[in-house]
């Protein structure tokens, strides 16, 4: 059977207007009884990135979580509300961004995705094994609720990115220094840890959207949308044509597409609700295509001076840090340290970006290597 992907208009944030809203997007699917059954414990797998209030749209909003809250105990299950962020305790983070009183209010359990274990993936296209969180395994079936945002190595964090919450805290920063430098492999670790875990329903939070510096300090940006599918890889090629992208900008869909995956081709994709032409965004202001592995190849002598012209790196604005130290931390390479302000040896820098990703001020910016940005200047040019 063909993917189906489900598109609503959702105005605002309004209890109801977000259940009705998510109900009708699982009705169009067949209800949320194709997802849930009676008995089970369910997962319900939101973005909590980092803490922050509801309308800097990092996180998925609340009213969506308390919506599907609603629809599984109304199936009959347990919903249990869980995450891992990359830095810090998912309870803290869940607080400061409003899910936690959700959990409270509804009388539902939060767990923290914390305890690693290594598990068989045999099936895997480019991981054999992988480190999940024991607590993740332990649940009949996940729900999974990312937030629409720009991200700075993957294009947009969407269905398929927003299941790397499932790998316990700091093994993030392994896994981008394992991966990181190759986005290709590293887009192939996350379709990997996809197909393992295979959530049933995937409920994408795009009424306020996030574009720009993201996925931690971008810039708002209202939509209106809400999509849900049971293949996420379909839904996220729905979402990149609604904003006017294409599949070969988001590395997870060039590289589904490479796998083979029905998801990844749009003439499989069967839309339902809206329709895509009546929906589709202008102007949304996507991140800086970034590529750290086009030098891998070359001699090291070469590569160190070329790399920096070419390649896209972390910025650091000095007058927005407060030297938290939060980069220092997650950084996979070890490449960076606090002297009196925050350091970045570049040339041992991988640009896996985590330190852009997780910077709670948003001081940390992407900026391009000056050829580069020269090339690209004449190839927009060229094409205007």
């Amino acid at each position: 059977m063909n993917p189906r992907v489900s598109i609503l208009r959702c105005k605002g944030y309004g209890n109801g207007e977000v259940y009705d809203c998510v109900k009708a997007l699982t009705d169009l699917l067949g209800g949320i009884g194709e997802f849930v059954k009676r008995g089970e414990r369910i997962l319900v797998k939101p973005n909590l990135l980092i803490g922050k209030r509801p309308e800097a749209a990092v996180t998925t909003h609340p009213s969506v979580v308390k919506a599907v809250i609603r629809l599984v105990r109304e199936a009959g299950a347990t919903p249990i509300v869980g995450d891992s962020p990359g830095v810090g305790s998912a309870s803290r983070v869940a607080e400061k961004c409003g899910i936690m009183d959700v959990c409270k209010d509804s009388g539902t359990e939060f767990v923290e995705l914390k305890t690693p274990v290594l598990v068989e993936n045999p099936g895997g296209h480019t991981f054999k094994r992988l480190e999940v969180a024991r607590e993740a395994l332990a649940f009949d079936g996940i729900i999974n609720l990312p937030k629409l945002k720009t991200h700075t190595q993957m294009f947009l964090t969407m269905g398929v990115k927003n299941i790397f919450g499932c790998v316990p805290g700091k093994l993030k920063a392994q896994l981008h220094l394992t991966a990181g430098v190759d986005t290709d492999c590293f887009a192939g670790m996350l379709l990997d840890l996809y197909l393992f875990l295979r959530p049933r329903l995937t409920v994408t939070d795009a009424v306020v959207a996030m574009e720009g510096n993201g996925p931690g300090s971008g810039d708002p940006r209202r939509l209106g949308l809400v999509f849900a599918s049971r293949d996420a890889v379909a839904m996220d090629l729905i979402i990149t044509e609604v904003l006017g992208a294409r599949r070969e900008h988001s590395p997870v869909l060039k590289r589904a597409s490479e796998m083979g995956l029905e998801g990844a081709e749009k003439e499989g994709v069967v839309v339902v609700g809206e329709e895509i032409r009546g929906v589709r965004v202008s102007g949304f202001r996507f991140p800086p295509l970034v590529s750290t592995n086009f030098t891998a190849n070359l001699p090291y002598f070469i590569d160190r001076r070329i790399r920096r012209a070419f390649t896209s790196r972390p910025h650091i604005t000095d007058l927005r840090c407060n030297c938290c130290e939060s980069c220092v931390d997650i950084c996979p390479a070890g490449v960076m340290e606090k002297n009196e302000k925050i350091n970045i040896d570049y040339d041992r820098c991988i640009r896996c970006f985590c330190c852009q990703e997780i910077c709670p001020e948003g001081a940390i910016s992407v900026k391009q290597g000056w050829l580069k940005s020269v090339l690209d200047f004449y190839s927009f040019r060229h094409r205007s």
